[in-house]
Parts: structure tokens; C-alpha cells; sequence
């Protein structure tokens, strides 16, 4: 904080400032003071050495490139979103909901633990992160790996698609956020900015917005276009565990720590709602796909339900002691499959409140995810592995 002089001083200088400005802009002349000229100032017009010309250039190309980057436009948030293809499926069009997964294979992918399983939006193909700092894009049925990338310096959290499926984004404890361009499998941007891990990362629907949340207790918007942080959300008092943006909206979802969840909107940074009632870390929360109610489970295998269009609570499910480290619901959005740490899979019955148990994981089940027509089921181990239920 400046003290009563300092501020004084900088009062002054700026009133000066603008006085010069309104001067100029009304078209009085302006003199500049006069500067004494030494006699060492003819060496401002001596010819450049090699060394003295090589440093010029280098430094009008920085500032060309800095000019071209500074140019660059910010994306807009659009106003007039496409509507959800899935919150107009008639029932009978939606499959039917499974709950006899058997397991089928098991993929040894990771030398240590896998944190995500994603499903392609269009491919029969996976991409599977891992605390071996790699991430893989693996085909179906077979399980093979198609591709395997590498940048980040420490284990990746999560991973996420771009709605065309060309390119990923992949979170890290790095602190850092990266995209891939999956043709070539080579990174093409990386977020700078969370002072600690980043634990979860999601795209707009539109594709010019990646959002990320962190263990430094912030949420940050990126602008894929102009390269830079548009926004940090703040209002979470401990870690954000994770984050999700709401299917074809400009509206955010994020889980914390502080046992909260949390709605923001993404063109303002400002919460809109938070919701309460949990007693412990939450560690994932999503939308169904018609975006009708959110699920979120804690650090004590806690599941919730939540009315998202009256943001009240609809159900809690103990699932404990182990916690829930992942829920996702199922294309039609009757299942909720929730990953334990005890290593079930649960799955969860909307319709009639069942829970059915999978079992086939020999350690810590992290991260669940169902197939697109809901015939099969993928979910990662802390062992490495991911294994396929059918």
C-alpha cells in the first residue's frame, strides 16, 4: 500500500498526464523539454557493429512476434448455442439400461496407476492417462496402442476432448495445461498459470474454451485462440477437485475440497450458486447427458443427486467407507457408475434406487466410463491397468 506521500506523488504525475493528453487531443502544440545532448551522443549515429546488428534484429523479430500475439483475438463465448441433440431423444430411441457387465479383458497400459479413461466421441478408441506422465490412445476391441504421448514432467490427472476429436487436452501436477493435436500426437499449445497441480480439465462445446481446476484452490478459462488465461474463478476455500462444463453452454461446474459444489458462469468468472451437503472432499461431480441433474461423490464413497434446474438435492447414497473416486452416467442417463477405492465398480439404478457391484479390480478403482451405446463399460486401476466389462 502506498503511504500518503507516495500516493500524493503518483496523484500528481497522473493529473499531469492527462492534462498533456487533453492538450494533444485538442490540437494545442506541444513541446517536448529539451535533453542536453553529450559529447558521447554522436555514438547514437555510429554504424552498428556485427554484434550490435545481430542483437537489433533478434530484438525487432520479438517484438514482431510479440505484436502478432498481442493482435491475436480474443474468442467469443457464443450467444446462440446449438441445443443438446441428447435432451430430444424419445425414450424408446434411448438403449436400454445394462447393469449385467461381465468383466471381459483387462489392458496392462500404465507402469503406475491410471487416472482417466475417456471414450472418443465419434471413434471406437480410448485415450487413458496415467502417473507415468504418458498418455495413450488406445484402439477397441483389441486394446492396442495406437499412440502414446509425452510432454509433461509430472503424473496427469485428467484428459479431455475436443467436440470434433482432433485434439486432447491433458491436466498435470506439472501446474501445466496442454493440447494435442491427436493427427500428429504432438503438443500445440500449453496453459501456464495454477500455481499447483491441476487436477481436472474440460472443453466448451464450442471449442475455443479449455477450463481447468487446481489444488492452488482456482478454476482458470483459456482462450485456445488468443493463447491466454480470459478468466480465474475464485470463491473455493480448498482444492478444486474437478470441473465440468454443462453440455452446450457457457455454464461450469466445479467440485472442491471445501465439500462444496459450485456453479459459475464462464463469460463473467462470477458463482452463481453453490450447493452444499457434503461432508467431505468431493472428489468428481458431472452432468447427465441431458444435463437435467448432477451427480458428485466424496471422499467417503458419498453419492449425490441434484436437481440442476431447481439446484436442490435430490438423493444421497452411502457407498462407504472407501471414497468415490469418479462417477459418470451412462448415455441414457438411468446408470450412474461411481469408481471406489475398495476397487467396485457401482453401479447405480435411477429408476428403482438398485446399486449392482463389479468386481474384477485387485486395487483401487479410479476413473469409470461407459461406451456410447452402453454395451460396454472401461474403468482404470491403480495397478495400470484398464479393464472392459461387457
Amino acid at each position: 500500500m502506498l503511504t500518503s506521500l507516495e500516493r500524493d506523488r503518483a496523484v500528481g504525475q497522473i493529473s499531469g498526464l492527462q492534462a498533456t493528453l487533453k492538450h494533444m487531443e485538442i490540437g494545442h502544440n506541444y513541446h517536448a523539454s529539451a535533453t542536453r545532448v553529450g559529447p558521447n551522443s554522436e555514438k547514437e549515429n555510429a554504424p552498428e557493429g556485427p554484434t550490435q546488428k545481430g542483437l537489433h534484429e533478434a530484438r525487432e523479430k520479438i517484438q514482431s512476434k510479440t505484436k502478432v500475439k498481442d493482435n491475436t483475438k480474443d474468442s467469443e463465448f457464443p450467444t446462440d448455442m446449438q441445443p443438446n441433440p441428447n435432451l430430444y431423444l424419445h425414450k424408446e430411441n434411448i438403449c436400454p439400461a445394462k447393469f449385467d457387465y461381465k468383466l471381459n479383458s483387462i489392458f496392462r497400459l500404465h507402469e503406475l496407476p491410471v487416472s482417466c479413461v475417456i471414450m472418443h466421441p465419434h471413434k471406437d478408441i480410448l485415450v487413458t492417462c496415467g502417473e507415468d506422465r504418458l498418455w495413450k490412445v488406445v484402439g477397441l476391441p483389441k486394446g492396442n496402442v495406437l499412440h502414446t504421448g509425452f510432454g509433461h514432467t509430472d503424473w496427469l490427472s485428467n484428459c479431455c476432448f475436443h467436440p470434433s476429436g482432433n485434439k486432447l487436452a491433458t491436466s498435470s501436477g506439472d501446474t501445466t495445461v496442454k493440447l494435442w493435436d491427436l493427427s500428429k500426437g504432438n503438443c500445440i499449445l500449453t496453459f501456464e498459470g495454477h500455481s499447483h497441480a491441476v487436477w481436472s480439465c474440460t472443453w466448451h462445446s464450442c471449442g475455443d474454451f479449455v477450463a481447468s481446476s487446481s489444488l492452488d484452490t482456482t478454476s482458470k478459462i483459456w482462450d485456445v485462440n488468443s493463447e491466454r488465461c480470459r478468466c480465474t474463478l475464485y470463491g473455493h476455500t480448498d482444492s478444486v477437485n474437478s470441473i465440468e462444463f454443462f453440455p452446450c453452454s457457457n455454464t461450469l461446474l466445479t467440485g472442491s475440497a471445501d465439500k462444496s459444489l459450485s456453479i459459475w458462469d464462464a463469460r463473467t468468472g462470477n458463482c452463481e450458486q453453490s450447493l452444499y451437503g457434503h461432508m467431505h472432499s468431493i472428489n468428481d461431480a458431472t452432468f447427465t447427458p441431458r444435463g437435467h441433474m448432477i451427480a458428485s461423490c466424496d471422499a467417503c464413497g458419498v453419492t449425490k443427486l441434484w436437481d440442476f434446474r431447481k439446484l436442490l438435492p435430490i438423493v444421497s447414497i452411502d457407498i462407504g467407507p472407501s471414497p468415490g473416486n469418479e462417477v459418470n452416467f451412462d448415455s441414457s442417463g438411468r446408470v450412474l457408475a461411481q469408481a471406489s477405492g475398495s476397487g467396485v465398480i457401482h453401479l447405480l439404478d435411477l429408476k428403482s434406487g438398485q446399486i449392482h457391484k463389479l468386481m474384477g479390480h485387485d486395487s483401487e478403482a479410479h476413473t469409470v466410463v461407459f461406451s456410447h451405446d452402453g454395451e460396454y463399460l472401461f474403468s482404470g486401476g491403480s495397478d495400470g491397468t484398464v479393464r472392459t466389462w461387457s
